[in-house]
């Protein structure tokens, strides 16, 4: 083997590895992840011996409700998925319907990416909550369900104890709440749309009738679904530079190898 062929072989096998941290590094440096919203408190922690400070994001309470089927349904039951909420309630004849519309069309747009057989979405819920308990009975939901063909096995429209349901939009998402354009001045609604991720923190409030706002929602929502989880290490958390330095040495032992049999049949 001539020196020509071992360099293009020890080239090969280098490639890889150098590309792999260039990429990573430019995917690092470039992608962003829609921001977090709602800080609880900042704490200092050190890593790799440095201090520096931490912030701790509010995460949004577990809320248990009635949902259109009748089942008692609870967030701590999402573990791990992504929910898109809004508040409505089914006797509003303005902003509802449309927000309703368009949350469905988001919602038959998102599937499992299988070609063929199940394709129901298994990484976001969708929630929509009555600020109207009092008259958005279960068989009212229904209604509504039937009227816009929700499907619950993705989305919950939801009822309950009225007061829950206003401290959660009032002290967990923190909406800045409008009033029922008219309809009641007892209860009031936003036309928001809040994005959850999979740890119950906020990351983003998007208008629910405007197709711009809507489109970065649906943009943010893909990336949330490639995010990594900060709890979750991964297999090669940590473990890197150690692996590079195990292909770096394997590459130098292939080159020796080579060296020597080149020396041997000459």
């Amino acid at each position: 083997m001539n020196k020509t062929a071992l360099y293009g072989i020890l080239l090969a096998l280098l490639l890889p590895l150098v590309a792999y941290f260039i990429v990573k590094q430019k995917s690092e440096r470039d992608v962003k992840m829609p921001r977090h919203y709602l800080p609880d408190s900042i704490v200092t922690v050190t890593k790799k011996g440095k201090r520096m400070e931490d912030t701790v994001w509010h995460k949004v309470k577990n809320l248990t409700l009635i949902n259109q089927e009748g089942k008692t349904v609870n967030f701590d039951s999402l573990k791990g998925k992504i929910i898109i909420a809004d508040f409505f309630f089914t006797r509003c004849p303005t902003i509802c319907p449309a927000m309703t519309m368009n949350m469905k069309r988001m919602a038959e747009s998102i599937h499992n990416g299988k070609r063929v057989g199940d394709k129901t979405n298994k990484l976001v819920h969708f929630v929509s909550l009555s600020v109207d308990s009092e008259r958005d009975s279960v068989p009212q939901l229904k209604k509504w369900a039937d009227r816009f063909q929700v499907n619950p096995e993705t989305w919950w429209l939801l009822t309950g104890d009225k007061k829950e349901i206003y401290d959660f939009a009032l002290n967990e998402v923190k909406l800045g709440l409008i009033d029922g354009e008219g309809v009641d001045t007892n209860f009031v609604h936003s036309d928001k749309f809040v994005l959850i991720d999979s740890n119950r923190h906020v990351r983003g409030y998007y208008d629910g009738l405007d197709s711009v706002s809507l489109s970065h929602l649906s943009a943010d929502l893909v990336m949330l679904t490639m995010e990594k989880d900060p709890n979750k290490k991964s297999f090669f958390a940590g473990k890197l530079q150690l692996i590079a330095v195990v292909f770096l040495l394997a590459i130098f032992g292939v080159g020796l190898l080579l060296f020597l049999l080149r020396q041997k049949n000459k």
